[in-house]
């Protein structure tokens, strides 16, 4: 396969995974007969047929899938020489890329990051925010190197760590109405209630934790942060459910109730890599540095 070009590979498997040439050509900001034509080239280079359609969809042929699999191997080993090559380059341990969701953003990376930051001063860490499953498939693109985030990850690709048990707690304002000790789904349906968005694995949480008493939730309010949802409930808006992390930190937030729910509602927050993700030096350390704040954090 002398001469192999790796756009047109690229290209070929975005093609697959999205099902389409006009959804490809978006994801890579070309045109779709752009895309078609990288197609027909490698198509042509390897002399076989690689898509048919079936229907409005665009399906590999038995050709094709065998191709996929290799072509996301020789992407990974792409990805892994450009990154062994980075520290050369630029004198520094490498680059990590982090996926999270804003809280764990907030309250458990920044000591992580100071820590890190202290021992390796040349290590480059970008931190991008999203929910867990925009996290997963960036990870799967190979556009991250690890994520933090809500679990489950389903996928086999995916090599997942637990590291932590975040507990859900009801808020309330001072002023506002006065709860029970076991803040329930049936108390909490009696009031108007903030709630994350949904989409995110969070509010799934939520959701399956009023149905498993019965009750489907219709929020007051549905908001994608966590931190404007204090806010409102702080101005007596309504009730919130948040992760305790959002609330029981050195920097606790004040004027507002914090009650456990009834039965308990948790959330396992877990370290996701991709399987056959190389592990560069940076990326070793980001990971136990990752670990080691578990406990610290618990403790604080």
């Amino acid at each position: 396969m002398r001469g192999l070009n790796l756009d047109q590979l690229h290209t070929f498997v975005e093609v697959i995974e999205r099902g389409s040439f006009s959804a490809a050509a978006d994801r890579l900001n070309l045109t779709q007969p752009a895309v078609s034509l990288q197609v027909r080239q490698l198509e042509k280079r390897l002399g076989v047929r690689l898509i048919e359609r079936l229907g409005r969809r665009a399906q590999p042929t038995r050709a094709g899938a065998e191709l996929v699999v290799h072509a996301r191997k020789i992407a990974a080993a792409v990805g892994a020489a450009e990154e062994s090559l980075a520290p050369y380059a630029s004198g520094t341990l490498g680059r990590v890329r982090i996926g999270t969701g804003a809280t764990a953003c907030i309250h458990f990376l920044p000591a992580v990051l100071r820590d890190l930051r202290r021992r390796f001063p040349k290590l480059e860490i970008i931190i991008s925010t999203g929910n867990a499953t925009d996290v997963l498939r960036r990870i799967e693109e190979n556009a991250l190197d690890l994520g933090l985030v809500t679990l489950p990850a389903p996928g086999r690709m995916f090599d997942v760590t637990p590291l932590l048990s975040d507990e859900f707690v009801a808020l309330s304002a001072p002023a506002g109405p006065g709860l029970p000790r076991a803040v329930t789904a049936e108390v909490l349906t009696r009031h108007p209630i903030v709630l994350y968005e949904p989409g995110a694995q969070t509010r799934r949480l939520v959701d399956d934790w009023f149905a498993a008493s019965g009750f489907a939730i219709r929020p007051t309010m549905e908001l994608g942060s966590v931190e404007a949802m204090l806010e409102l409930v702080r101005a007596g808006l309504g009730l919130g459910i948040v992760p305790r992390m959002a609330v029981d930190t050195p920097h606790r937030v004040p004027k507002l109730r914090i009650q456990s729910l009834s039965p308990r509602l948790t959330r396992d927050i877990g370290l996701v890599v991709r399987r056959d993700k190389p592990l560069h030096r940076g990326l070793r350390e980001t990971i136990a540095a990752l670990k080691r704040a578990v406990p610290r954090f618990l403790d604080r």
